[in-house]
């Protein structure tokens, strides 16, 4: 129950602080003054938890349960995305590149994620800037920026990132780019360490596969060559 009640003051916290601003005015006009400062207090406490601290939580939780139509109406309460505090301003463009990815819309997933890394704050560790990082690399490639997918794949590993199987997808990615661009010995380096993290993935390890299929056949070209 007060778990309820708690998300309904998450959803409904603007229009409650408004409410309570409008019930101020009236209780001034009637000179309750008891009345008056407790709905002003509740009233700027309402409104200025939305404002610097947004509906992250709740964009989070939607996206979880894969409904990306209720974490972009979510996201379209925010109103003044500069009064969001550091942290939550990194992640509020993180989550809105997520959606512009899912949208299939990369230039606005880049800009956002553009945001997400000037947003950063001392707060948040490096490995959360080196996913970010990552995520940029991976909407490079969608763009066809090869170069600025490298980069950011390189900046990535460098910053940090979470777990070995994000380690392993950058890898993989920088394998991949390199294959593309003849420059095989690099490729192969990038893919032996991808390889010797061991990734557990279904995904990971099904590019793994299909890349070392790729290195064995250019082996083998060069062999006869």
């Amino acid at each position: 129950m007060a778990m309820k009640f708690y998300r309904f003051l998450l959803i409904y916290r603007l229009q409650i602080g408004l409410g309570l601003l409008v019930l101020s005015g009236v209780l001034a006009y009637t000179k309750d003054w008891e009345w008056f400062w407790t709905c002003i207090i509740l009233a700027f406490v309402a409104i200025g938890s939305h404002l610097f601290f947004g509906p992250i939580r709740l964009v989070q939780e939607a996206i979880q349960n894969n409904d990306m139509e209720l974490a972009q109406k979510y996201m379209n309460t925010v109103i003044f995305p500069r009064l969001l505090f550091k942290p939550v301003r990194q992640g509020y463009y993180m989550l809105k590149s997520n959606l512009a990815m899912n949208n299939k819309d990369f230039a606005a997933a880049e800009n956002y994620m553009k945001e997400s890394i000037k947003s950063k704050s001392s707060i948040v560790g490096e490995e959360q800037e080196g996913a970010s990082y990552f995520q940029l690399g991976m909407i490079a490639i969608q763009n066809g920026k090869k170069t600025e997918a490298r980069k950011n794949l390189r900046l990535a590993l460098i910053k940090g990132l979470p777990d070995k199987e994000f380690k392993a997808a950058a890898l993989l990615q920088l394998a991949a780019l390199d294959m593309q661009a003849q420059r095989i010995s690099q490729a192969r380096s990038y893919f032996n360490q991808a390889k010797n993290l061991k990734p557990q993935s279904p995904e990971i390890k099904e590019q793994i596969q299909q890349l070392n299929k790729v290195i064995h056949r250019v082996g083998k070209t060069n062999m006869r060559r």
